[in-house]
């Protein structure tokens, strides 16, 4: 299938480390040697999941090179929904005005990206839609707290949507090679490593070591399984684009695979752990810096544990 336009949405609030600093006593020095983060965007108190969902769709509809009413499928995905019963997906119909076509959520952590995506190229095989808009918001800040020292200055906020088609509508499409997803809930401490209870405090994180282990064992494996079953090599990569998370876990991810640094995406710095939107986030940033022909390898890992790979060819 084909990526045929692509955009997102950050909320205008910057949070510096500085703020973590007066509320806590952590430094910069201190969160950047152990995340790569020095800022993170927050969403204002009039913001949430589903309006920042909405925003970033709208930025996109100049982007689509066919009518928005042709649109047959939505998905949504999030960890933090405002609404667990008007969901993002939803929201975002109700905003387009596109009447009675299948309207999904999913939610599988931040690999959720990539269960959206799948879920659509199951009814794109299945002749059951042709034009689906995916669409991954997270506010993670409304359920962390800033005064944790473990876990609370990783957070930040965002939105972005993928517009795709079964078959290649122009040019400039992406094509998505192939994309597998997985379920590791029977790995290390799946159930505890990192959770969001909203009734029960919101995000802990009492096992970050045992995610960043995991995380830096699957997303390479994946990566790897997803060239192989493609017939190609990390030879044949041009840009890795793992879910930012951490960024010493980035380093190690292309450590694992052999590959240099040039070849890292990353925003993580500047926008912190924005959840499942995060490597869509990535892909919009980067959308013109990619040459004809470059494949790229997105790659994630989630609480739970959740895991998956996306080979993308510009």
């Amino acid at each position: 299938m084909y990526i045929n336009a692509i955009s997102s949405y950050l909320p205008e609030q910057v949070v510096t480390n500085e703020h973590f600093a007066r509320l806590n006593g952590l430094s910069d020095q201190w969160i950047v040697e152990r995340t790569g983060i020095r800022e993170r965007r927050k969403a204002a108190p009039h913001e949430n999941t589903n309006t920042m969902a909405i925003e970033a769709v709208r930025q996109g509809l100049a982007l689509l090179p066919y009518p928005v009413q042709e649109i047959d499928l939505i998905v949504g995905a999030t960890y933090t929904p405002y609404d667990t019963i008007v969901s993002l997906a939803h929201a975002v119909q109700h905003d387009l005005q596109i009447p009675d076509i299948p309207v999904v959520s999913v939610s599988s952590a931040c690999s959720s990206l990539l269960n959206a995506l799948e879920v659509v190229q199951g009814y794109f095989c299945m002749k059951k839609a042709t034009r689906a808009l995916v669409v991954v918001s997270d506010n993670n800040t409304a359920y962390s707290n800033d005064e944790d020292k473990v876990a609370g200055h990783l957070w930040g906020d965002g939105a972005a949507a993928l517009f795709l088609s079964a078959d290649r509508v122009s040019e400039g499409d992406f094509k998505i090679v192939d994309i597998l997803t997985g379920g590791a809930a029977t790995a290390g401490k799946a159930m505890e490593g990192v959770v969001l209870k909203p009734k029960d405090g919101g995000f802990v994180m009492p096992n970050g070591r045992d995610v960043f282990i995991n995380a830096v064992v699957y997303m390479p494996r994946a990566s790897r399984q997803i060239l192989g079953r493609n017939g190609m090599t990390l030879d044949d990569v041009d840009w890795v684009l793992p879910h930012q998370a951490n960024f010493r876990i980035s380093k190690k991810v292309m450590e694992e695979l052999g590959l240099p640094m040039d070849k890292l995406l990353s925003n993580i710095q500047y926008l912190g752990n924005t959840g499942c939107a995060g490597c869509a986030i990535g892909l919009d940033e980067n959308k013109y810096r990619f040459q004809k022909g470059d494949k790229i390898v997105v790659t994630t890992f989630g609480g739970g544990y959740s895991f998956g790979a996306m080979l993308v060819e510009a």
